[in-house]
């Protein structure tokens, strides 16, 4: 690996091209090496066996469509400069650098008040420490501060690499055939008119296709009872555990993970160079698993019962509800679970979850995807289409759920 300038077999895109020695740097960093120990679907694999992919592949294959995208772009004569080349695909290969083990996890339990998204511009920064401010372009088209505002659109709109990538290579790894979509074409319809990209109308077909694939794939895949189950499962695992941690019970943990559950972690106490951000760069999806295997020998009945049912795969069994648990019917659940478990009732509220699923398919307030017409006009896909339907692009549907431990 002492040459740079390096291929990489994709399994989704086929071989992929690093083109130059920063982005290999970049590549090289610890942090980004740390996406290849965190699963980019979470716990999915409970539900669909091959979805054991990374993060880091995920990030790979939206770098590779971010390389195809410019590639489309100049041929239309949008100027774009090997450095703007460059910098934009730093930003997106670190635009997930962020997330902790399991996805959002995390954010719901170890750290309070800071997002996936806060820790991605901090790790950013703090590479671009490293890297002797090389980033700095980079940086600037993530935070949508430089001034060409279709190269951010590029990483975060309605139709970014982002999403063309996550939709092939989860649509790839699952088996599920509806979430696949036309990259190729898709890339090859850009265009960019008044510093906004466009999709020429030649390629509204493929539009229409990527919004409802993606609409499939949320309810059909990240959205997917079983799955939720599991991540509810998970977070009161870890939030008994941070309870327990937190009125000095010792608990078996690697000490990046013991950082955070032994003292309230806050965005406070984040930045580019701080402990926290670096305890937090060392947590991945295998701290979390070896000390929930470990404390299924804890003698907390709760934490022991909770561990034992995961690995197990016993997960919360979810039922839809019609409406919102009444106080009422809270409290006999927690009397259900203490009783059988021979438990505090305050502590029944660890064995069940109460959760709402949502998404929408399309937002007209956020970035819009836009059709260039032949003689020069731009209509936003939601009224540019004449299969989908707007008010069932923009409805955003809701799942109200309850997970229960099975006894």
């Amino acid at each position: 690996m002492a040459n740079k300038r390096k291929i990489i077999n994709d399994p989704v895109f086929g071989f992929l091209s690093i083109p130059n020695e920063l982005v290999y740097d970049v590549l090289q960093h610890p942090y980004v090496q740390r996406l290849n120990r965190i699963r980019q679907l979470g716990l999915s694999y409970l539900v669909y066996p091959g979805a054991l992919h990374s993060r880091f592949g995920h990030s790979l294959g939206a770098m590779h469509l971010m390389q195809e995208a410019i590639r489309s772009l100049r041929l239309k004569d949008v100027e774009i400069t090997e450095e703007e080349e460059t910098a934009a695909m730093i930003a997106i290969l670190l635009h997930d650098i962020g997330h902790g083990p399991f996805s959002h996890v995390l954010e719901h339990t170890l750290v309070d008040g800071v997002t996936h998204e806060d820790i991605s511009l901090l790790m950013m920064e703090r590479i671009n420490i490293d890297l002797n401010g090389q980033l700095d372009t980079a940086i600037a088209i993530f935070k949508n501060e430089y001034p060409k505002h279709f190269l951010h659109q590029l990483i975060s709109s309605q139709l970014d690499v982002d999403r063309m990538d996550y939709l092939c290579r989860d649509s790839f790894f699952t088996g599920v055939q509806e979430g696949r979509v036309a990259s190729e074409r898709l890339l090859k319809m850009l265009d960019v008119r008044d510093d906004r990209l466009v999709v020429q109308v030649k390629g509204i077909y493929s539009v229409e296709k990527f919004l409802v694939a993606r609409r499939l794939m949320y309810w059909q895949v990240y959205l997917h009872k079983t799955s939720v189950a599991a991540e509810q499962h998970l977070i009161k695992i870890l939030s008994r555990a941070k309870e327990l941690a937190q009125d000095g019970k010792e608990l078996f943990c690697s000490p990046a993970l013991r950082y955070f559950l032994y003292q309230r972690v806050d965005f406070s106490m984040f930045s580019p160079t701080s402990e926290a951000l670096e305890q937090y760069a060392l947590l991945d999806d295998n701290d979390v698993l070896c000390a929930i295997k470990a404390w299924i020998s804890s003698d907390d009945k709760v934490l022991s019962a909770l561990s034992r049912s995961f690995i197990n795969r016993r997960l919360f069994r979810g039922e839809l509800l019609d409406a919102p648990l009444t106080d009422e019917q809270k409290k006999a659940l927690n009397k259900t679970y203490a009783q059988a478990l021979g438990i505090d009732e305050k502590d029944g509220e660890y064995l069940w979850s109460e959760h709402v699923s949502t998404s929408n398919t399309y937002s007209e307030k956020a970035d819009s995807i836009d059709i260039l017409y032949s003689d020069g006009t731009v209509r936003d896909i939601a009224q540019a289409s004449e299969i989908l339907d707007l008010a069932a692009l923009t409805r955003k549907p809701t799942k109200r759920y309850i997970f229960k431990y099975r006894l």
